[in-house]
């Protein structure tokens, strides 16, 4: 509204009033203020930003809020530069905290973006306050605009009178459709948002929103000169959490470098421009008791008020932590109290910390520790121990807990066994000594671990006071030593005194570690395979195999498993053996557990059912890989089954001499293991007899008994081949198998029985006979029986209903019509019974030209990621790990 003054010599004329130049203080407006921020040349322009932040024409109250350098002023303006007028935008300042100046400056924003309020508005005259008239006469002109005023508050968190949120509610409330409110924030404003955005009247892009995306990353970079694959860009925006500041800031440091890539990858933030930034923009701006909370948590991966109170010995944490989350201070908050600090800003503390603090780290661990372990957090108790050089409480912890045996679960037993790499002698309690105990015998370093195990236990006798736990874990250490001794007596008394233990030790604890009672169950059921004790043992690793604990209990579980393939293959099971050790890969795999990671049986299991299949290459392929496990040498099961193993392969291919070395498993063992001692036998008299000494081949197994089934009947077929028919039966009828011997027993029995009665003239009984075998032989794929039979056999499978019987797996299949019979003394390859789908049969196939992943995937129209998950299980049914294993192994079974 304009005034009239009336001249004495002429009409009235309008006097039209001065536009305000100054704010309520006298101070001139300062005109960069209302001026849309310069993007920088290598500003990017993200269009997925850009479009949400299009919403805010529809809505009226937006908010960008982000932490410093988070990137919203320049999204904001980059937006508010595209948009058609009138767009007025006002940078706060800390001098706008009074109502009177701020309003000035949103009212001289208003008229520099083309959208003045009227003279009825009037002006601010106090800087400390402002008139309810003139706020709502602003609300009612904007509200009767055709057209709304876009305007954007950059910096707002400055605004902290709340009298002024509050007059701005009033303003946005009452302008109706006339204005739409952007609010660029570190802070949450006071506004009632949750009105807002229940009426679906809010638009909100926060810090998760705008941080960089690797691909956006890359894009930055380049804008700078600089050119980073996708997954090194992933790596720096995980470490900056996207960023943008840090990424920029990293970036022009990065182009002063000599290798700017190699900066990005390992730069210190310490020691870079992101340490002055967040300094002066986070750490230096707040309160000397907030400063001194974040630079002491700066320890921690993560923390709760309770935690940051033990580490300042304060109380206070609480409100604290909450207001820096809310303030957007580089404090993330994970849920249920607990916060974590920005890798980098974390960084640049404990830098700082070291210079402001020298010396406070480790006493922060260790009340870190304390706190931790009163409250269950047993990973990050041991960690902050560890760095805190505190031994004796670290492996205390550890014992206490009931935890030992994580350091032989396969997961996270590296890290433990790093972990108190550095303990060294200071460290003198029986925990300390129970921790370098187990790391030893994990190495199968037997003395070392003995000696320590003996020494702790001397140290708990002398102490009532120590938890069972202790013992408890000193009872599966001796168990671990038995099974690595083959001392049996010693592995059953470690497990009667655990069962006597476990009643004393609090039950959450058992139920927290179950790999304990697994572990004590695979050593112990491990020890009595080696005595011969094979149902004891079945009893001990079925209950092992059952074991419940999901990822925990996986190797145990996997162990004993492939122990149990093992006692069904010396009871001539080879088919049970072979579905059990490889049932036991697939969740080993799942786990992430290297292959072989068990005690590598299972790999030796399949080797000797490939030797009984006349797979060869198969079982060389396999052995080879048992060969680099450490256990092969200190385990006696493991080490006497793969010696006896290759010494059978050795013998199939006429290296007896060769083969006679091998049988010995160069074993310290405190008991002589009957079936390791039984199998050594049949290894010397096989060389014996296949040297033409068949009078040495006999007195070489006296020895052997009906207790061992299956060496008993190797031991009868020795006999018979040396000319002694009378003693092979005898020997076969002392068999005790209480019906549990399997088909590779019954096979080379009934062979046995086939050519004594051979050599007695009774053809129709050894033909009758050798049927039986071929029956039996047949589901299992049992060729070498009928292979290690000699000439005589050879004549009977000539007949008519035993070449029928052998046809198409043992021997060749009839001729169809009109072709060449072929030669009857050749052996064709077995047919084995593996089943691959079409696809897996497609991939194969295409492994077999030598085609890469990405090729197959692209001639099958399938992702990479589908074509791994057949390869996963083309191996798995194959028993491979590589692809050339698993093209010869298909060849071999004639699948390709």
């Amino acid at each position: 509204m304009t005034e009239t003054h009336e001249n004495a010599q002429g009409p009235t004329v309008p006097i039209i009033p001065a536009v305000p130049c100054a704010d309520p203080q006298g101070d001139p407006f300062l005109r960069t203020r209302f001026a849309l921020p310069a993007r920088p040349a290598t500003f990017l322009r993200r269009q997925r930003l850009v479009d949400h932040l299009d919403q805010a024409r529809g809505t009226p109250l937006t908010l960008v809020n982000g932490a410093a350098g988070a990137g919203k002023t320049l999204l904001a303006a980059d937006w508010a530069a595209g948009l058609p007028p009138p767009v007025a935008w006002l940078t706060v300042e800390v001098g706008d905290r009074r109502p009177g100046v701020f309003w000035a400056y949103v009212l001289q924003a208003l008229r520099t973006c083309g959208a003045p309020a009227s003279d009825a508005v009037g002006v601010p005259a106090d800087a400390t306050g402002v008139d309810q008239r003139l706020l709502a006469t602003l609300a009612a002109e904007l509200n009767d605009r055709d057209q709304p005023v876009i305007l954007v508050l950059d910096e707002y968190d400055r605004v902290t009178d709340p009298e002024i949120t509050e007059q701005l509610g009033f303003v946005l409330h009452h302008a109706g459709r006339g204005l739409r409110l952007v609010l660029a924030t570190r802070t949450e404003p006071l506004l009632p948002l949750h009105r807002y955005r229940a009426a679906g009247e809010l638009t909100e892009i926060r810090a998760a929103e705008l941080a960089f995306t690797p691909e956006e990353a890359v894009a930055l970079l380049e804008l700078h000169g600089l050119s980073l694959p996708v997954h090194a860009a992933g790596a720096l925006v995980d470490r900056t959490r996207g960023w943008a500041a840090g990424l920029r800031l990293s970036a022009l440091a990065a182009l002063e470098s000599a290798d700017p890539e190699l900066y990005l990858k390992e730069f210190e933030a310490d020691r870079s421009t992101v340490a002055d930034f967040l300094l002066a923009e986070v750490l230096k701006g707040q309160p000397e008791e907030t400063q001194g909370l974040l630079l002491r948590v700066s320890v921690l991966e993560r923390f709760c008020p309770d935690l940051a109170n033990a580490l300042t010995l304060r109380t206070d944490a609480g409100p604290i932590l909450a207001g820096l989350h809310r303030d957007n201070a580089f404090v993330e908050h994970l849920g249920h109290s607990w916060y974590q600090l920005h890798p980098l800003f974390g960084e640049i503390l404990r830098a700082h910390l070291r210079e402001r603090l020298p010396g406070l780290d480790p006493e922060l661990h260790r009340r870190a520790a304390r706190w931790l372990r009163r409250s269950g957090f047993l990973p990050e108790t041991l960690a902050h121990g560890a760095t805190a050089g505190d031994w004796d409480f670290t492996a205390g912890a550890l014992v206490d807990d009931l935890a030992i045996g994580q350091l032989f679960t396969g997961l996270g037993s590296g890290d433990l066994t790093e972990l108190f790499s550095p303990m060294g002698p200071e460290a003198r309690s029986p925990a300390a000594d129970l921790v370098r105990a187990a790391r030893d015998l994990s190495w199968y370093d037997l003395d070392r671990g003995l000696a320590r195990l003996r020494h702790a236990e001397e140290q708990l006798a002398d102490d009532a006071r120590e938890p069972a736990a202790a013992r408890l874990s000193c009872a599966l250490l001796e168990a671990l030593a038995a099974r690595l001794t083959g001392c049996t007596p010693r592995a059953e008394r470690a497990a009667e005194r655990a069962d006597e233990l476990r009643q004393e030790v609090p039950a959450h604890l058992l139920d927290k570690h179950p790999e304990l009672t697994a572990l004590l169950l695979t050593h112990l059921g491990s020890a009595r395979l080696w005595a011969g004790r094979f149902e004891d043992a079945r009893a001990a690793l079925t209950a092992a195999a059952g074991a419940p604990g999901g990822a925990s209990t996986v190797l145990p579980r996997e162990d004993s498993m492939e122990h149990l393939a093992l006692l069904d293959y010396l009871n001539g099971w080879p088919g049970r053996a072979e579905r059990k050790a490889l049932a036991a890969v697939p969740e080993a795999e799942r786990a992430g557990l290297p292959r072989p990671s068990a005690s590598g049986i299972g790999q030796l299991v399949l080797a000797a059912v490939a030797v009984d299949r006349h797979e060869l290459a198969r079982a060389h392929a396999l052995l080879d890989e048992t060969a680099r496990l450490p256990s092969g040498t200190r385990d006696p099961v493991m080490a006497a089954g793969r010696a006896l193993a290759t010494a059978r392969l050795l013998l199939v291919r006429g290296k007896a001499r060769a083969a006679v070395e091998a049988a010995d498993p160069a074993v310290a063992a405190a008991v002589a293991s009957p079936w390791a001692a039984g199998y050594e036998a049949l290894v010397a008299s096989a060389a014996h007899l296949a040297e033409g000494r068949p009078d040495e081949a006999v007195e070489v197994l006296q020895g052997v008994s009906g207790d061992q089934p299956a060496c008993a009947v190797e031991a009868a077929a020795i006999h018979v081949a040396a000319g002694r028919a009378g003693a092979a039966i005898d020997l076969l009828d002392s068999i005790r198998t209480g019906g549990r011997a399997g088909p590779a027993v019954t096979v080379r029995a009934a062979l046995v029985r086939a050519q004594a009665a051979e050599q007695a003239g009774d053809t129709a009984t050894a033909r009758k006979l050798v049927a039986h075998a071929l029956l039996d032989a047949r589901r299992e794929r049992l060729r070498r029986p009928f292979l290690d039979a000699g000439a005589w056999i050879r004549p009977l499978l000539a007949t008519p209903p035993l070449h029928e019987l052998a046809a198409d797996w043992l021997t060749p299949g009839l001729p169809r019509h009109g072709e060449q019979p072929r030669p009857k003394s050749s052996l064709s390859p077995p047919l084995v019974a593996v089943e691959l789908s079409g696809r897996e049969r497609d991939v194969l196939e295409r492994l077999a030209r030598m085609m890469s992943t990405e090729e197959v995937a692209a001639d099958l129209y399938v992702s990479v990621n589908t074509v791994k998950t057949h390869l996963k299980s083309v191996y798995r049914k194959l028993a491979v790990n590589r692809r050339g294993d698993a093209v010869r192994r298909a060849r071999d079974l004639r699948l390709l």
